[in-house]
């Protein structure tokens, strides 16, 4: 920890042991070493420091003291004439914690219950006090003062949905003071919400309050109308606080309920995990018609998996997402199509004429009509546009969502009993593949910017893999002892890369990702996609 971050990481403790043997540390800031009955209440027993430990023990106990003596100078002129007493290291590292001069490193064990009880005291005794921070600043400049003569605010941090009780929001009181049944204002979303229970939280106990300090930190039932990240405040004063920045998703995939007539129970199961954990992202791609779920590791989305199974008795399965490639063109096309059907009866007969032309990346499909003559009546012109956009969202060469080109449809035939809106339709699509088709197609593929953080021992390996999935390095910084590689590469190589990452670094590198731009597939991996599409289809 201090490679990566700094000498300001500071051990307070020492384990004497490891592992199943794990019972008992040297504290540091007592020097003495505190032994626990594993699987006990938590208390402690104290003892001298063994015989054996006392010279590791003395040197980080220096190493502590010259750290918190360097946060402050009074302290450090007592530290050089040897006069810093224990009350002068305790006041020091309180105050060197709250000005983030010292990260203080604690050992313990939640599992056999050794050491909590102690980082439970040692964050009450050294931590900072809710009342430090005299002004909380929100958003646009507005302050509150941090405390209980202050208008009432409070911030929503975390949403659980619990069986048998409903939305449970956890919030801090950042000003004033809040009351059971008081009534504050939804700041983001423009509501009111009235406040009837509030509970303070220890485990899954809750212990009702009826009312709470600035500092607090507490839970609330059954708000209608706020989720993670809500500011509530008093309608007269109102504040919002910036609401908290998660890290983007580096993994993504594709999920379906593995039972017919789940939908339903699905989606409210997506959602309201969504709503507790922020990390664990959804969306309905509409180019490739699945549901891609995406959180921080394969560990995170196998975890959801198994709160929806217990939870919401819901089984789901995951894959590979498919990649929403797009279709474009590099030329001019144009098509003369004829749709004709006589089976007895009234026929089927409409010819479109239609020219395509490229446009400029992002600019979408624009659709016009230059009709002259009574040779088309114009009301089969929304018939012709209809078909464009179906087939548009279709695919003509793989299947993908065609872009970024301009359609005219400037004649055709018609004829006075057989012509309908299906001939139209049927020959607008018949159209415009033929000139789609002669215009020298080609597909677009997804690019995605990855920023990975990794030890320099492992910047060739993971160089080289970034190059074997066709990515470019755009550039390199430091950050301490580690390289930042930035570097854009497909989406279509990149599933599952934090695995694959994780693994090829002993798990000491992390990236993220995020969408950047389209841009054309290389000849050779198009043709693969056609390939499988047209594969596909027949099979089907």
């Amino acid at each position: 920890m201090q490679q990566r971050w700094g000498n300001h990481v500071v051990p307070l403790q020492i384990p004497v042991a490891e592992g199943p043997n794990f019972k008992s540390v040297v504290d540091l800031i007592r020097n003495k070493q505190l032994s626990w009955e594993q699987g006990g209440k938590g208390d402690w027993a104290e003892s001298d420091i063994p015989a054996e430990l006392a010279d590791q023990a003395e040197l980080y106990r220096q190493q502590l003291i010259e750290t918190i003596a360097e946060s402050d100078e009074s302290l450090m002129e007592k530290f050089f004439e040897d006069k810093l007493t224990e009350d002068d290291i305790r006041i020091g590292l309180s105050k060197a914690l709250i000005e983030r001069a010292i990260y203080p490193v604690v050992c313990s064990s939640a599992t056999q219950n050794v050491g909590v009880k102690r980082i439970v005291q040692i964050l009450s005794k050294y931590g900072v006090s809710p009342d430090y921070k005299k002004e909380i600043e929100g958003e646009d400049g507005v302050t509150r003062e941090s405390n209980i003569s202050a208008p009432a605010s409070v911030f929503v941090f975390k949403t659980v949905s619990e069986q048998h009780v409903g939305e449970l929001s956890f919030f801090r009181v950042y000003s004033g003071l809040v009351k059971s049944g008081d009534e504050l204002r939804n700041i983001n979303r423009s509501a009111n919400e009235r406040l009837n229970q509030l509970f303070v939280m220890n485990g899954k106990n809750r212990k009702d309050v009826g009312q709470l300090p600035a500092g607090s930190i507490a839970a609330v039932v059954k708000l209608k109308n706020t989720h993670t990240g809500d500011t509530l405040a008093a309608a007269k004063n109102p504040v919002s606080y910036p609401p908290t920045n998660y890290p983007l998703p580096n993994i993504h995939f594709a999920m379906v309920p593995a039972t017919r007539g789940d939908e339903e129970k699905f989606s409210t199961a997506i959602s309201k995990i969504h709503e507790e954990d922020p990390t664990f992202v959804y969306e309905m791609n509409q180019e490739t018609k699945q549901t891609i779920v995406s959180g921080m590791g394969e560990m995170h989305i196998t975890n959801q998996i198994d709160r929806m199974k217990r939870r919401y008795k819901i089984d789901v399965s995951i894959s590979e997402p498919k990649v929403p490639y797009r279709e474009t063109i590099k030329s001019n096309g144009a098509s003369k199509y004829r749709h004709k059907k006589q089976s007895g009866g009234a026929g089927q007969f409409a010819e479109v004429w239609m020219r395509i032309n490229p446009k400029d990346r992002g600019e979408g499909v624009e659709f016009s009509e230059s009709l002259s003559g009574q040779n088309v009546d114009r009301g089969f012109v929304p018939s012709v546009e209809k078909a464009l956009k179906a087939v548009c969202a279709d695919g003509v060469v793989a299947g993908c969502k065609v872009v970024d080109l301009k359609v005219d449809f400037y004649d055709g035939k018609m004829h006075s009993v057989d012509s309908n809106d299906m001939a139209f339709q049927i020959a607008g699509r018949g159209a415009f593949k033929e000139s789609f088709e002669a215009a020298k197609p080609y597909l677009l593929e997804p690019i995605y910017e990855v920023e990975v953080h990794v030890p320099q021992q492992h910047m060739g390996d993971v160089m080289g893999d970034i190059s074997s999935r066709r990515g470019r390095v755009q550039g390199m910084d430091s950050d301490g002892h580690f390289q930042v590689i930035k570097a854009s590469v497909p989406l279509a190589n990149l599933h599952k890369y934090s695995t694959v990452l994780r693994s090829m670094t002993q798990g000491a590198a992390e990236h993220t990702e995020k969408f950047s731009h389209y841009e054309e597939m290389p000849k050779d991996f198009a043709q693969k996609v056609i390939a499988a599409y047209k594969a596909s289809r027949e099979e089907n």
